[in-house]
This record gives C-alpha cells, sequence and structure tokens, in this order.
C-alpha cells in the first residue's frame, strides 16, 4: 500500500519519535530516509562521545542504558536500532526524497524509488548532510573535508583544523594524539563557549604549552597542494599542509524546503516557517520537527529537546481531524 496518513521524511531519533506518535494516535505511517537508519548519528566520528547522558536521549519508553554517564556513538546507534525494531515502525532507507505535491487529499511524494500519497508531511532532515562551504580557492581539493571519522589516516602529517567549537577540538585533539602536526584556524578570539567541559582544560593546555599551534582572529583564504595560507591579524602566512578539516558547521537543506513550499526568514539565521506551538509550517499540512526548525542557528535544537516535538504535533493533527 503507498498510501498513508503521515509520511516523515528523515529516520534520525526525531523522525522515529515522530514514527512512534503515529503508533500510538493509531495513525499510518511511513518513514523515508535517503541514508541509513539514523544516518547523521552513523557518521559521527568513530569515537564521539554524546554531551548528553543516555536517559536525555531516550524515545519509545524504551530506557537506553549505556556503559558510562554518556553514550558513545556505537551505542547510540545500537540504541536507536532497537527502538525502530521494538516498535515495528515501517522505514525505507536509502531512498531519498526528490519532491513533495499538493494534491486534493493530502499530499504526493515522489522519492528515487516511487511515488506515495498521505494527508500530512513531517520533515525531519536535519542538516548534517550540508556543510557551509569556506567559499576560497583550493576548498573542492580532495584534501579538503568536511566530517571527521578517525584520527589514524592522519598520522605524522600536516593537519590544519578550521573552527572553534565542539567538532573541530575533537578533531585537533585526536589527531594531535595520533602524532599529526595541528594547527587550528579560529575565526573567533577565543573558542567558543560551547566547548565539552571535560575537553575545555585539554585544548587549552594543548594550546598553551603549544603543542597544537592556534591562530585566532585569523582564517585560511587559501588552500594549495602542500599548503595553507592563513590571514592573521598582522599578515598571511603560509604553512605547510597534507589535509584540512573545515569544521565550520552545516546546514539545512534549504532547496528541498523552498521546494516545498516552505518560507525562509530574510535574515541570517535563515530559519524556516513554522508555528512552534504546533510545528506547523506556513503550508498546511507539513510539519516540521528537530534541528531542521533552527535553520543555522544549530545549536538550538538536539536530540533531547525537540524528541518532544512529536507530541505536539500529533495533538494538532488529532485536532485538526476532529474538526
Amino acid at each position: 500500500m503507498n498510501q498513508y496518513d503521515i509520511i516523515i521524511i528523515g529516520a534520525g531519533p526525531i523522525g522515529i519519535a515522530c514514527g512512534i506518535e503515529s503508533l500510538k494516535r493509531n495513525v499510518s505511517h511511513l518513514i523515508v530516509e535517503k541514508g541509513c537508519l539514523v544516518n547523521s548519528i552513523f557518521h559521527y566520528p568513530t569515537n564521539m562521545i554524546f554531551f548528553s547522558t543516555s536517559d536525555r536521549l531516550e524515545i519509545g519508553d524504551i530506557p537506553f542504558v549505556s556503559h558510562g554517564d554518556k553514550p558513545t556513538r556505537r551505542e547510540s546507534l545500537e540504541y536507536y536500532r532497537r527502538v525502530t525494531e521494538s516498535w515495528k515502525l515501517n522505514v525505507k532507507t536509502y531512498e531519498e526524497v526528490k519532491i513533495i505535491f499538493r494534491i486534493d487529499d493530502g499530499f504526493k511524494v515522489e522519492t528515487s524509488k516511487g511515488e506515495y500519497t498521505a494527508k500530512k508531511i513531517i520533515i525531519t532532515t536535519g542538516f548534517f548532510d550540508f556543510p557551509n562551504l569556506l567559499n576560497i580557492p583550493g576548498e573542492k581539493m580532495p584534501k579538503v573535508k568536511h566530517y571527521f571519522d578517525e584520527a589514524h589516516p592522519y598520522a605524522y602529517l600536516n593537519v590544519v583544523v578550521i573552527g572553534g567549537g565542539n567538532s573541530a577540538v575533537d578533531v585537533a585533539l585526536e589527531t594531535f594524539r595520533k602524532k599529526a602536526n595541528v594547527t587550528m584556524v579560529i575565526r573567533e578570539n577565543k573558542l567558543k563557549d560551547s566547548i565539552k567541559y571535560w575537553v575545555r582544560p585539554d585544548i587549552e593546555n594543548r594550546i598553551k604549552e603549544g603543542s597544537i599551534k592556534a591562530y585566532f582572529n585569523s582564517q585560511v583564504v587559501n588552500i594549495k597542494n602542500d599548503s595553507v595560507e592563513i590571514k592573521t591579524p598582522g599578515n598571511i602566512t603560509s604553512i605547510n599542509n597534507d589535509f584540512v578539516f573545515a569544521m565550520t558547521g552545516y546546514h539545512p537543506d534549504y532547496k528541498f524546503l523552498k521546494d516545498s513550499g516552505i518560507r525562509i526568514s530574510e535574515d541570517a539565521m535563515m530559519i524556516p516557517e513554522f508555528n512552534p506551538e504546533t510545528h506547523e509550517s506556513n503550508v498546511p499540512g507539513i510539519y516540521l520537527a528537530g534541528v531542521v526548525c533552527g535553520g543555522m542557528e544549530t545549536g538550538k535544537w538536539f536530540i533531547e529537546n525537540a524528541r518532544f516535538q512529536a507530541g505536539k504535533i500529533f495533538d494538532n493533527i488529532a485536532a485538526t481531524r476532529s474538526r
């Protein structure tokens, strides 16, 4: 059957939470995901540890038990797979949604593998697939990476890490411990205040002792085969380089949102338009959930505070149906 009450686009933790809520409300659902289950978490660094404790990541009334206070990437992948299996959610992975059309009684969704219809749509696509680009010469070179997996391949090499947030700090410390020669380039005059508290002393001490070199109030302006040019307050400095990790953040798929008819704010935050009480967008019948709601303000929504959005959405759907 290709007809559903709800189609949920994105099989991350919030998409899974919406699927669970649909079962609780006796509403038919389909979750469509262009990658694997919890695709963003799968592409996190191999050794990543979550900032939140495991109880704050729980969904579907299923306990999340981890070995430490804060779960690892591997534990999270297994947990959300078990949740999906326990609730017997209807999920199609590796199937990309191409476009959403309005039809008389709802919507038609065209994917890379088929067509489906639904009365309502919930978009939970996150932002991790779309890195913020530097727009500088050399950025498209293979040695420039916007994602990090593990440190071993970069042992004994010259590594530049761009950014002053948690991702940049994690890359800098992990590659440093595998004997890479690490240089951080940070646009601001200090590391971000949001740095994980158990990591901050480590990175600050490595910078202070010179084990990791850091350029503050600086930016990379040119990337070459064997070097990088850095604009500092005093001049332009060239350093030897083998790999660049541009940990400059990510943004939602604005093209897909706009193609779906969703308006985007014209300020720097570029927030999709939706009602914060119901999470319904400016397009009646299309709802937004998860970190996609924050636009460029990617630090506003996390699993721990966005997991409750599913209840708001289905309360509104139920009210609409009753009317």
